[in-house]
């Protein structure tokens, strides 16, 4: 069986994405989830229903405005790492504070599915709180401490 990488990100905005401190982000997200799915080894992210970005979809059991996801599947995480670090997505992540509180608690998490499996959001967040509350494991790991891919 082959597998395939899912991650989750969120983050906590400091100013609604329609508030003026946010329009730069705002602006940036089409461009550069367009640069996502022109990657090698991008598969799938998620978006609205009506295809904007998954910023402006509701995290499932958390009532707050201001959080917000970004959801994606890759071949492996050689391929999301290229995404994240070689290509223009890079010349924001430094930039993240202009836009976003720092968590207390992890903010990402890695996960291997079966091809052509794509675990619903609400999931993919379960899978952070496992993280958060019992540290890394095939369940969900942090970008920095991967688990070897399932053979």
């Amino acid at each position: 069986m082959t597998f395939h990488l899912a991650q989750l990100n969120i983050g906590r905005l400091l100013h609604p994405l329609d508030a003026a401190e946010t329009a730069e982000f705002v602006a940036a997200l089409d461009p550069v989830n367009q640069i996502a799915e022109a990657a090698p080894g991008f598969v799938w992210r998620l978006t609205g229903d009506d295809g904007q970005s998954s910023s402006f979809v509701d995290l499932p059991g958390v009532d707050d405005p201001l959080m917000i996801a970004n959801y994606s599947v890759w071949v492996d995480l050689e391929s999301l790492k290229h995404f994240m670090y070689k290509t223009d997505h890079a010349a924001y992540l430094p930039r993240r504070r202009e836009w976003f509180a720092k968590l207390d608690e992890a903010a990402t998490v890695c996960f291997w599915i079966p091809q052509g499996d794509i675990p619903s959001l609400g999931e993919a967040y379960t899978r952070l709180e496992h993280l958060r509350t019992h540290g890394p494991s095939p369940m969900g790991w942090p970008l920095n401490k991967p688990f070897a891919q399932p053979s």
